[in-house]
């Protein structure tokens, strides 16, 4: 049957109407004008259009809010951010009346305008209001939170997301993204607040120099404790902000020979050489792995769009370069920090869906081992004496004591320290993680995420999976076990792992996998490791299969 086009209803041009009305900025008003305009003269896409963008809000969750920049109250636009610094102020002012707060912003698509907005807001409520001096990685900005003692710190960016998104990230007085219910206390001031044009705006903002810069990067050389420092490094930051951050830590911390890809250096937020601006997605570091390749390189970094994230490259025994995944980079990492740290009773963490290997090296370096819920505002507060922490999602805080949140920047430094000490002794990378494998146990992980245009289409996909889970995947039997404080199905069978959820950021469903096998010892390494992947591939066939709309 065929659908019935949209219709523009005297309610949603009413809508229309009033936020228009109520808008802030002229060229949003414009925008909605003009969508309504054609929308009236019966333009069926423009009416869908319409609907979508006024029939509902971002919601503000424990990520802040993040959507496509774009007019209406279901976009990122000043009016929104308006409102939600307005909810934000007004929730900070029951717990840090005239607090200080820390604006930053990346270099996305109306990330000045917004953190302006933002600053002007927290201005007029009275909070003490610190902005970053330009364009700089989320992790400086939490930092910042930090170091100056603030009540809350904002940085606007989508991270990862496609070019057309932007966001608004919050961390509280521990430097910490937020967790529940702040979001949803938030959420619910945000509600009340009045109409953008309504919301007092001052001009008292001030405008931080480069010394919170220069302490974070100071702090981040300390990282680098082996004392090699004879090491090639390929970098990009995928048209980001943080070439240049990355480059003068790296120099800090005693790594010059540091070499950029030239098309993906400056901030772009067009991400002209990607077809999504994340280290993970195919074809996404094509062009470090050459440069690395043509260099010479040692180490080969990637760092996505606002360089909270990081991932490394290594060159394979037949001269081949590869990515190193979030896993393998999380534990190999994670076993290095454990083997220098002073501390009597360390902590190390990962998420329910990252690999099980961490917990067997914590184990071996006598520390102890936790598993959180995804997302490092869970990570950061895993427990007392955390020293470390990873997500498979590329995402490594290296050092917790002065960023409570994954750090492409330290990480990086901290690669570079791990890969110069293993080059001056004749081992890369990929050589420490067989050890560790050899020794601990084989762990590969892999990820089938699927995107959906339709989020109605995503949410049906997740309930059909819960409804009628699989009983064997892979030739192996399955249970089917509900984790519902991680809104998640997880199936287990022999040597296998599989945990679906809806991704929180983007329009995916996400299935993170693993397959394992007992320490092989050296010798039986290469059988033990090329057995599991070949079941990981007969896994990620099914699980592709099984999300398949």
């Amino acid at each position: 049957m065929q659908q019935k086009p949209p219709r523009l209803t005297p309610e949603l041009r009413d809508m229309t109407f009033r936020w228009i009305a109520d808008d802030v900025d002229d060229d949003s008003r414009a925008e909605l004008q003009n969508l309504l305009a054609r929308a009236m003269a019966g333009d069926p896409d423009a009416t869908s259009e319409l609907d979508d963008r006024m029939s509902g809000t971002l919601t503000f969750g424990t990520a802040g809010i993040r959507g496509p920049v774009r007019a209406g109250p279901n976009g990122m636009n000043t009016a929104v951010v308006v409102r939600t610094t307005a909810g934000l102020a007004a929730w900070l002012a029951k717990r840090s009346p005239g607090g200080t707060v820390v604006v930053g912003r990346d270099a996305r698509h109306g990330s000045e305008r917004f953190a302006e907005a933002a600053a002007e807001v927290l201005d007029a409520a009275g909070f003490d209001v610190r902005v970053l001096p330009r364009p700089l990685p989320t992790p400086v900005l939490a930092y910042a939170t930090l170091s100056l003692g603030a009540c809350a710190g904002i940085q606007i960016t989508a991270s990862h997301n496609p070019p057309a998104d932007n966001g608004y990230k919050v961390f509280d007085h521990t430097g910490i993204q937020i967790i529940p219910p702040a979001d949803s206390e938030i959420e619910a001031e945000i509600a009340s607040a009045p109409a953008a044009v309504a919301v007092p705006r001052g001009r008292g903002a001030r405008t931080l120099d480069d010394e919170v810069l220069d302490g974070y990067l100071d702090r981040v050389a300390t990282l680098a404790t082996s004392g090699a420092k004879e090491l090639r490094v390929a970098v990009t930051p995928l048209h980001g902000v943080g070439g240049p951050v990355v480059v003068e830590a790296l120099r800090r911390a005693g790594f010059s020979d540091v070499h950029l890809v030239e098309a993906q250096a400056e901030p772009d937020p067009g991400f002209p050489t990607v077809a999504f601006p994340n280290p993970e997605e195919p074809g996404a570091t094509d062009l470090l792995l050459h440069l690395a390749e043509d260099i010479d390189a040692d180490l080969a970094v990637a760092l996505d769009p606002d360089a909270d994230r990081c991932a490394v490259g290594a060159r394979e025994r037949d001269g081949s370069w590869r990515m190193v995944t979030g896993d393998e980079a999380g534990v190999l990492l994670g076993d290095r920090l454990l083997a220098r740290t002073d501390d009597g009773d360390p902590l190390v963490a990962t998420t329910i869906v990252s690999s099980s290997l961490l917990a067997e090296v914590a184990r071996a370096r006598g520390a102890r081992h936790a598993r959180t819920l995804t997302g490092f505002k869970w990570l950061m507060r895993a427990g007392d004496g955390l020293v470390y922490a990873y997500e498979e999602a590329l995402g490594l805080c290296v050092n917790p004591d002065f960023v409570k949140d994954k750090d492409g920047i330290a990480a990086a430094v901290f690669a570079a320290d791990v890969a110069a000490e293993a080059k001056s002794q004749g081992r890369t990378l990929l050589d420490l993680l067989d050890e560790l494998m050899a020794t601990h146990g084989v762990s590969v992980t892999g990820q089938v995420a699927p995107r959906f245009a339709d989020l109605a289409e995503r949410a049906a996909v997740m309930e059909r999976v819960r409804a009628t889970p699989p009983t064997t995947l892979a030739g192996v039997p399955v249970t089917t076990e509900e984790l519902r404080e991680a809104d998640a199905l997880k199936l287990t069978g022999d040597q296998i792992r599989v945990i679906v959820r809806l991704s929180g950021t983007e329009p995916k469903v996400k299935a993170y996998l693993e397959v394992t096998a007992p320490a092989p010892g050296p010798e039986g390494l290469a059988t033990a490791r090329n057995a599991a992947m070949e079941k990981l591939t007969a896994l990620r066939e099914d699980v592709a299969a099984l999300l398949s709309s």
